[in-house]
Order: C-alpha cells, then structure tokens, then sequence
C-alpha cells in the first residue's frame, strides 16, 4: 500500500469543513437521488467485501450515510463507522440513519479524513476503510490515504471506487465531464491511479470501469 501514497503531499486548503457544509446545505436533500446516476460502482464494491461478523469498518467522506445503511443490510454484524467534514451531511446521515434503525450500529463522527484516528470512534484500529467518491474532494487526499492504512489493523484492508481519468470516454466528453466535476470542487486522482494501474492491476485488485470513468480498487495493509 505504500507504494501508492509515497507521494508528496499538498497542503490542505484552510476551512474545508465549512466549505463542504456550503457545498451542501441543500444539495443533501437530493443527494442520494441525483448521484445514483453517476457514482457508479459503489454497489458493487459493497458486494464484494464479504465482511465477516464483527468487522470494524469506517467510511471517509460518509456523507449522507447512504453506503453505511447498504452495508449494515448486507452484513448484520459488522460494526460500522463513518466520519464526514460536514456538520450539514452529518445532519441528514444521522436522519437517515435512525429511519432505517441502525443508529445502534453505525457511528458517526464530525473530522476531516486528513486527521483520521481511531480514537475517534473509541476502537482500535479498523478493518476496512472506505472512501466512496471521497478522494477526489478531499484536499489532501494523500494523507487521506496515509491516515487510512494507519488506522488498519494488521490484516485489515483498504477501499476506494472513485473517478477515473475519464479518457476512455473521447476528449469532449471527458472536457464536458471534468469542467461539471469541478462545480462540485471534484477532482479526479489521476496520479493515484496511474501508480496503482503500475502495480495493482497486476494483483486484480483494481477494475476499471466503462470509458475509464470510474475505479475500483482494494488492497490489504501490507
């Protein structure tokens, strides 16, 4: 896993939590409906996790709490967490949280994925960790990685479905694709994966979805 988040690291810009809350104090309300249409992958990551009973898995960037509800339903015992920078997404994932009656198995914390611990939660370590659509608005999204595979326990792994390069899908459109992300303060790793397309797709634990528009990639901690 290091050899994907060696990178030098960006500063973080200041106030991120504040503007995440900007971003969508009222975007969260139609969140989970209009993203189905292009956060694509996310089912099938959740799928493929085959988490078994007990396992301590936390989401970075839970946002409106829809992917820890789907896993809570596909694995009735894992004990699960999620942390998101803003207060107003926290809002409506608790909401949505005690519709569904999880809130005693998912917890949820206010922190930015750069500052990840732990402690946080009141654990350990985990043994998954979850970005979903995350990196890409993270700022640091480097020390986003680095606190994620710290907080692993020895065994434990690493997730990330997100925006690919978007090249497959033809110059205007990836044009068209990249100025829409970036009214959402989106921005596509490519150097993320481009190393792991050096390294992990040789372990098929990295798939490229159409048009290289979005992948998935999984990984253990060591």
């Amino acid at each position: 896993m290091a050899a994907f988040i060696s990178m030098r690291a960006a500063p973080s810009p200041e106030a991120h939590a504040g503007l995440m809350d900007r971003v969508y104090q009222r975007q969260r309300y139609v969140y989970d409906f209009t993203r189905k249409y292009y956060l694509f992958g996310r089912d099938r990551l959740i799928c493929d996790l085959s988490l078994p009973p007990g396992a301590r898995l936390v989401e970075v960037g839970c946002g409106t709490a829809r992917n820890l509800i789907a896993i809570a339903r596909a694995y009735p015992e894992a004990r699960l967490y999620g942390l998101d920078a803003s207060d107003a997404m926290l809002a409506t994932a608790g909401a949505a949280i005690r519709r569904a009656g999880l809130q005693h198995r998912i917890t949820l914390v206010q922190g930015l994925a750069e500052h990840l611990a732990p402690a946080q939660f009141g654990v350990e370590a985990f043994d998954d960790v979850l970005f979903s659509y995350s990196l890409s608005m993270i700022p640091d999204w480097r020390a986003a990685l680095t606190m994620g595979a710290a907080s692993l326990t020895p065994s434990g792994r690493l997730h990330v479905v997100d925006f690919g390069d978007l090249k497959g899908l033809g110059r205007w459109a990836e044009r068209v694709m990249r100025a829409w992300l970036s009214l959402f303060h989106v921005t596509p790793r490519v150097e993320f994966l481009t190393a792991l397309e050096r390294v992990a797709a040789k372990n098929g634990n990295l798939t490229l979805l159409f048009g290289r528009y979005a992948f998935i990639f999984s990984c253990g901690k060591t």
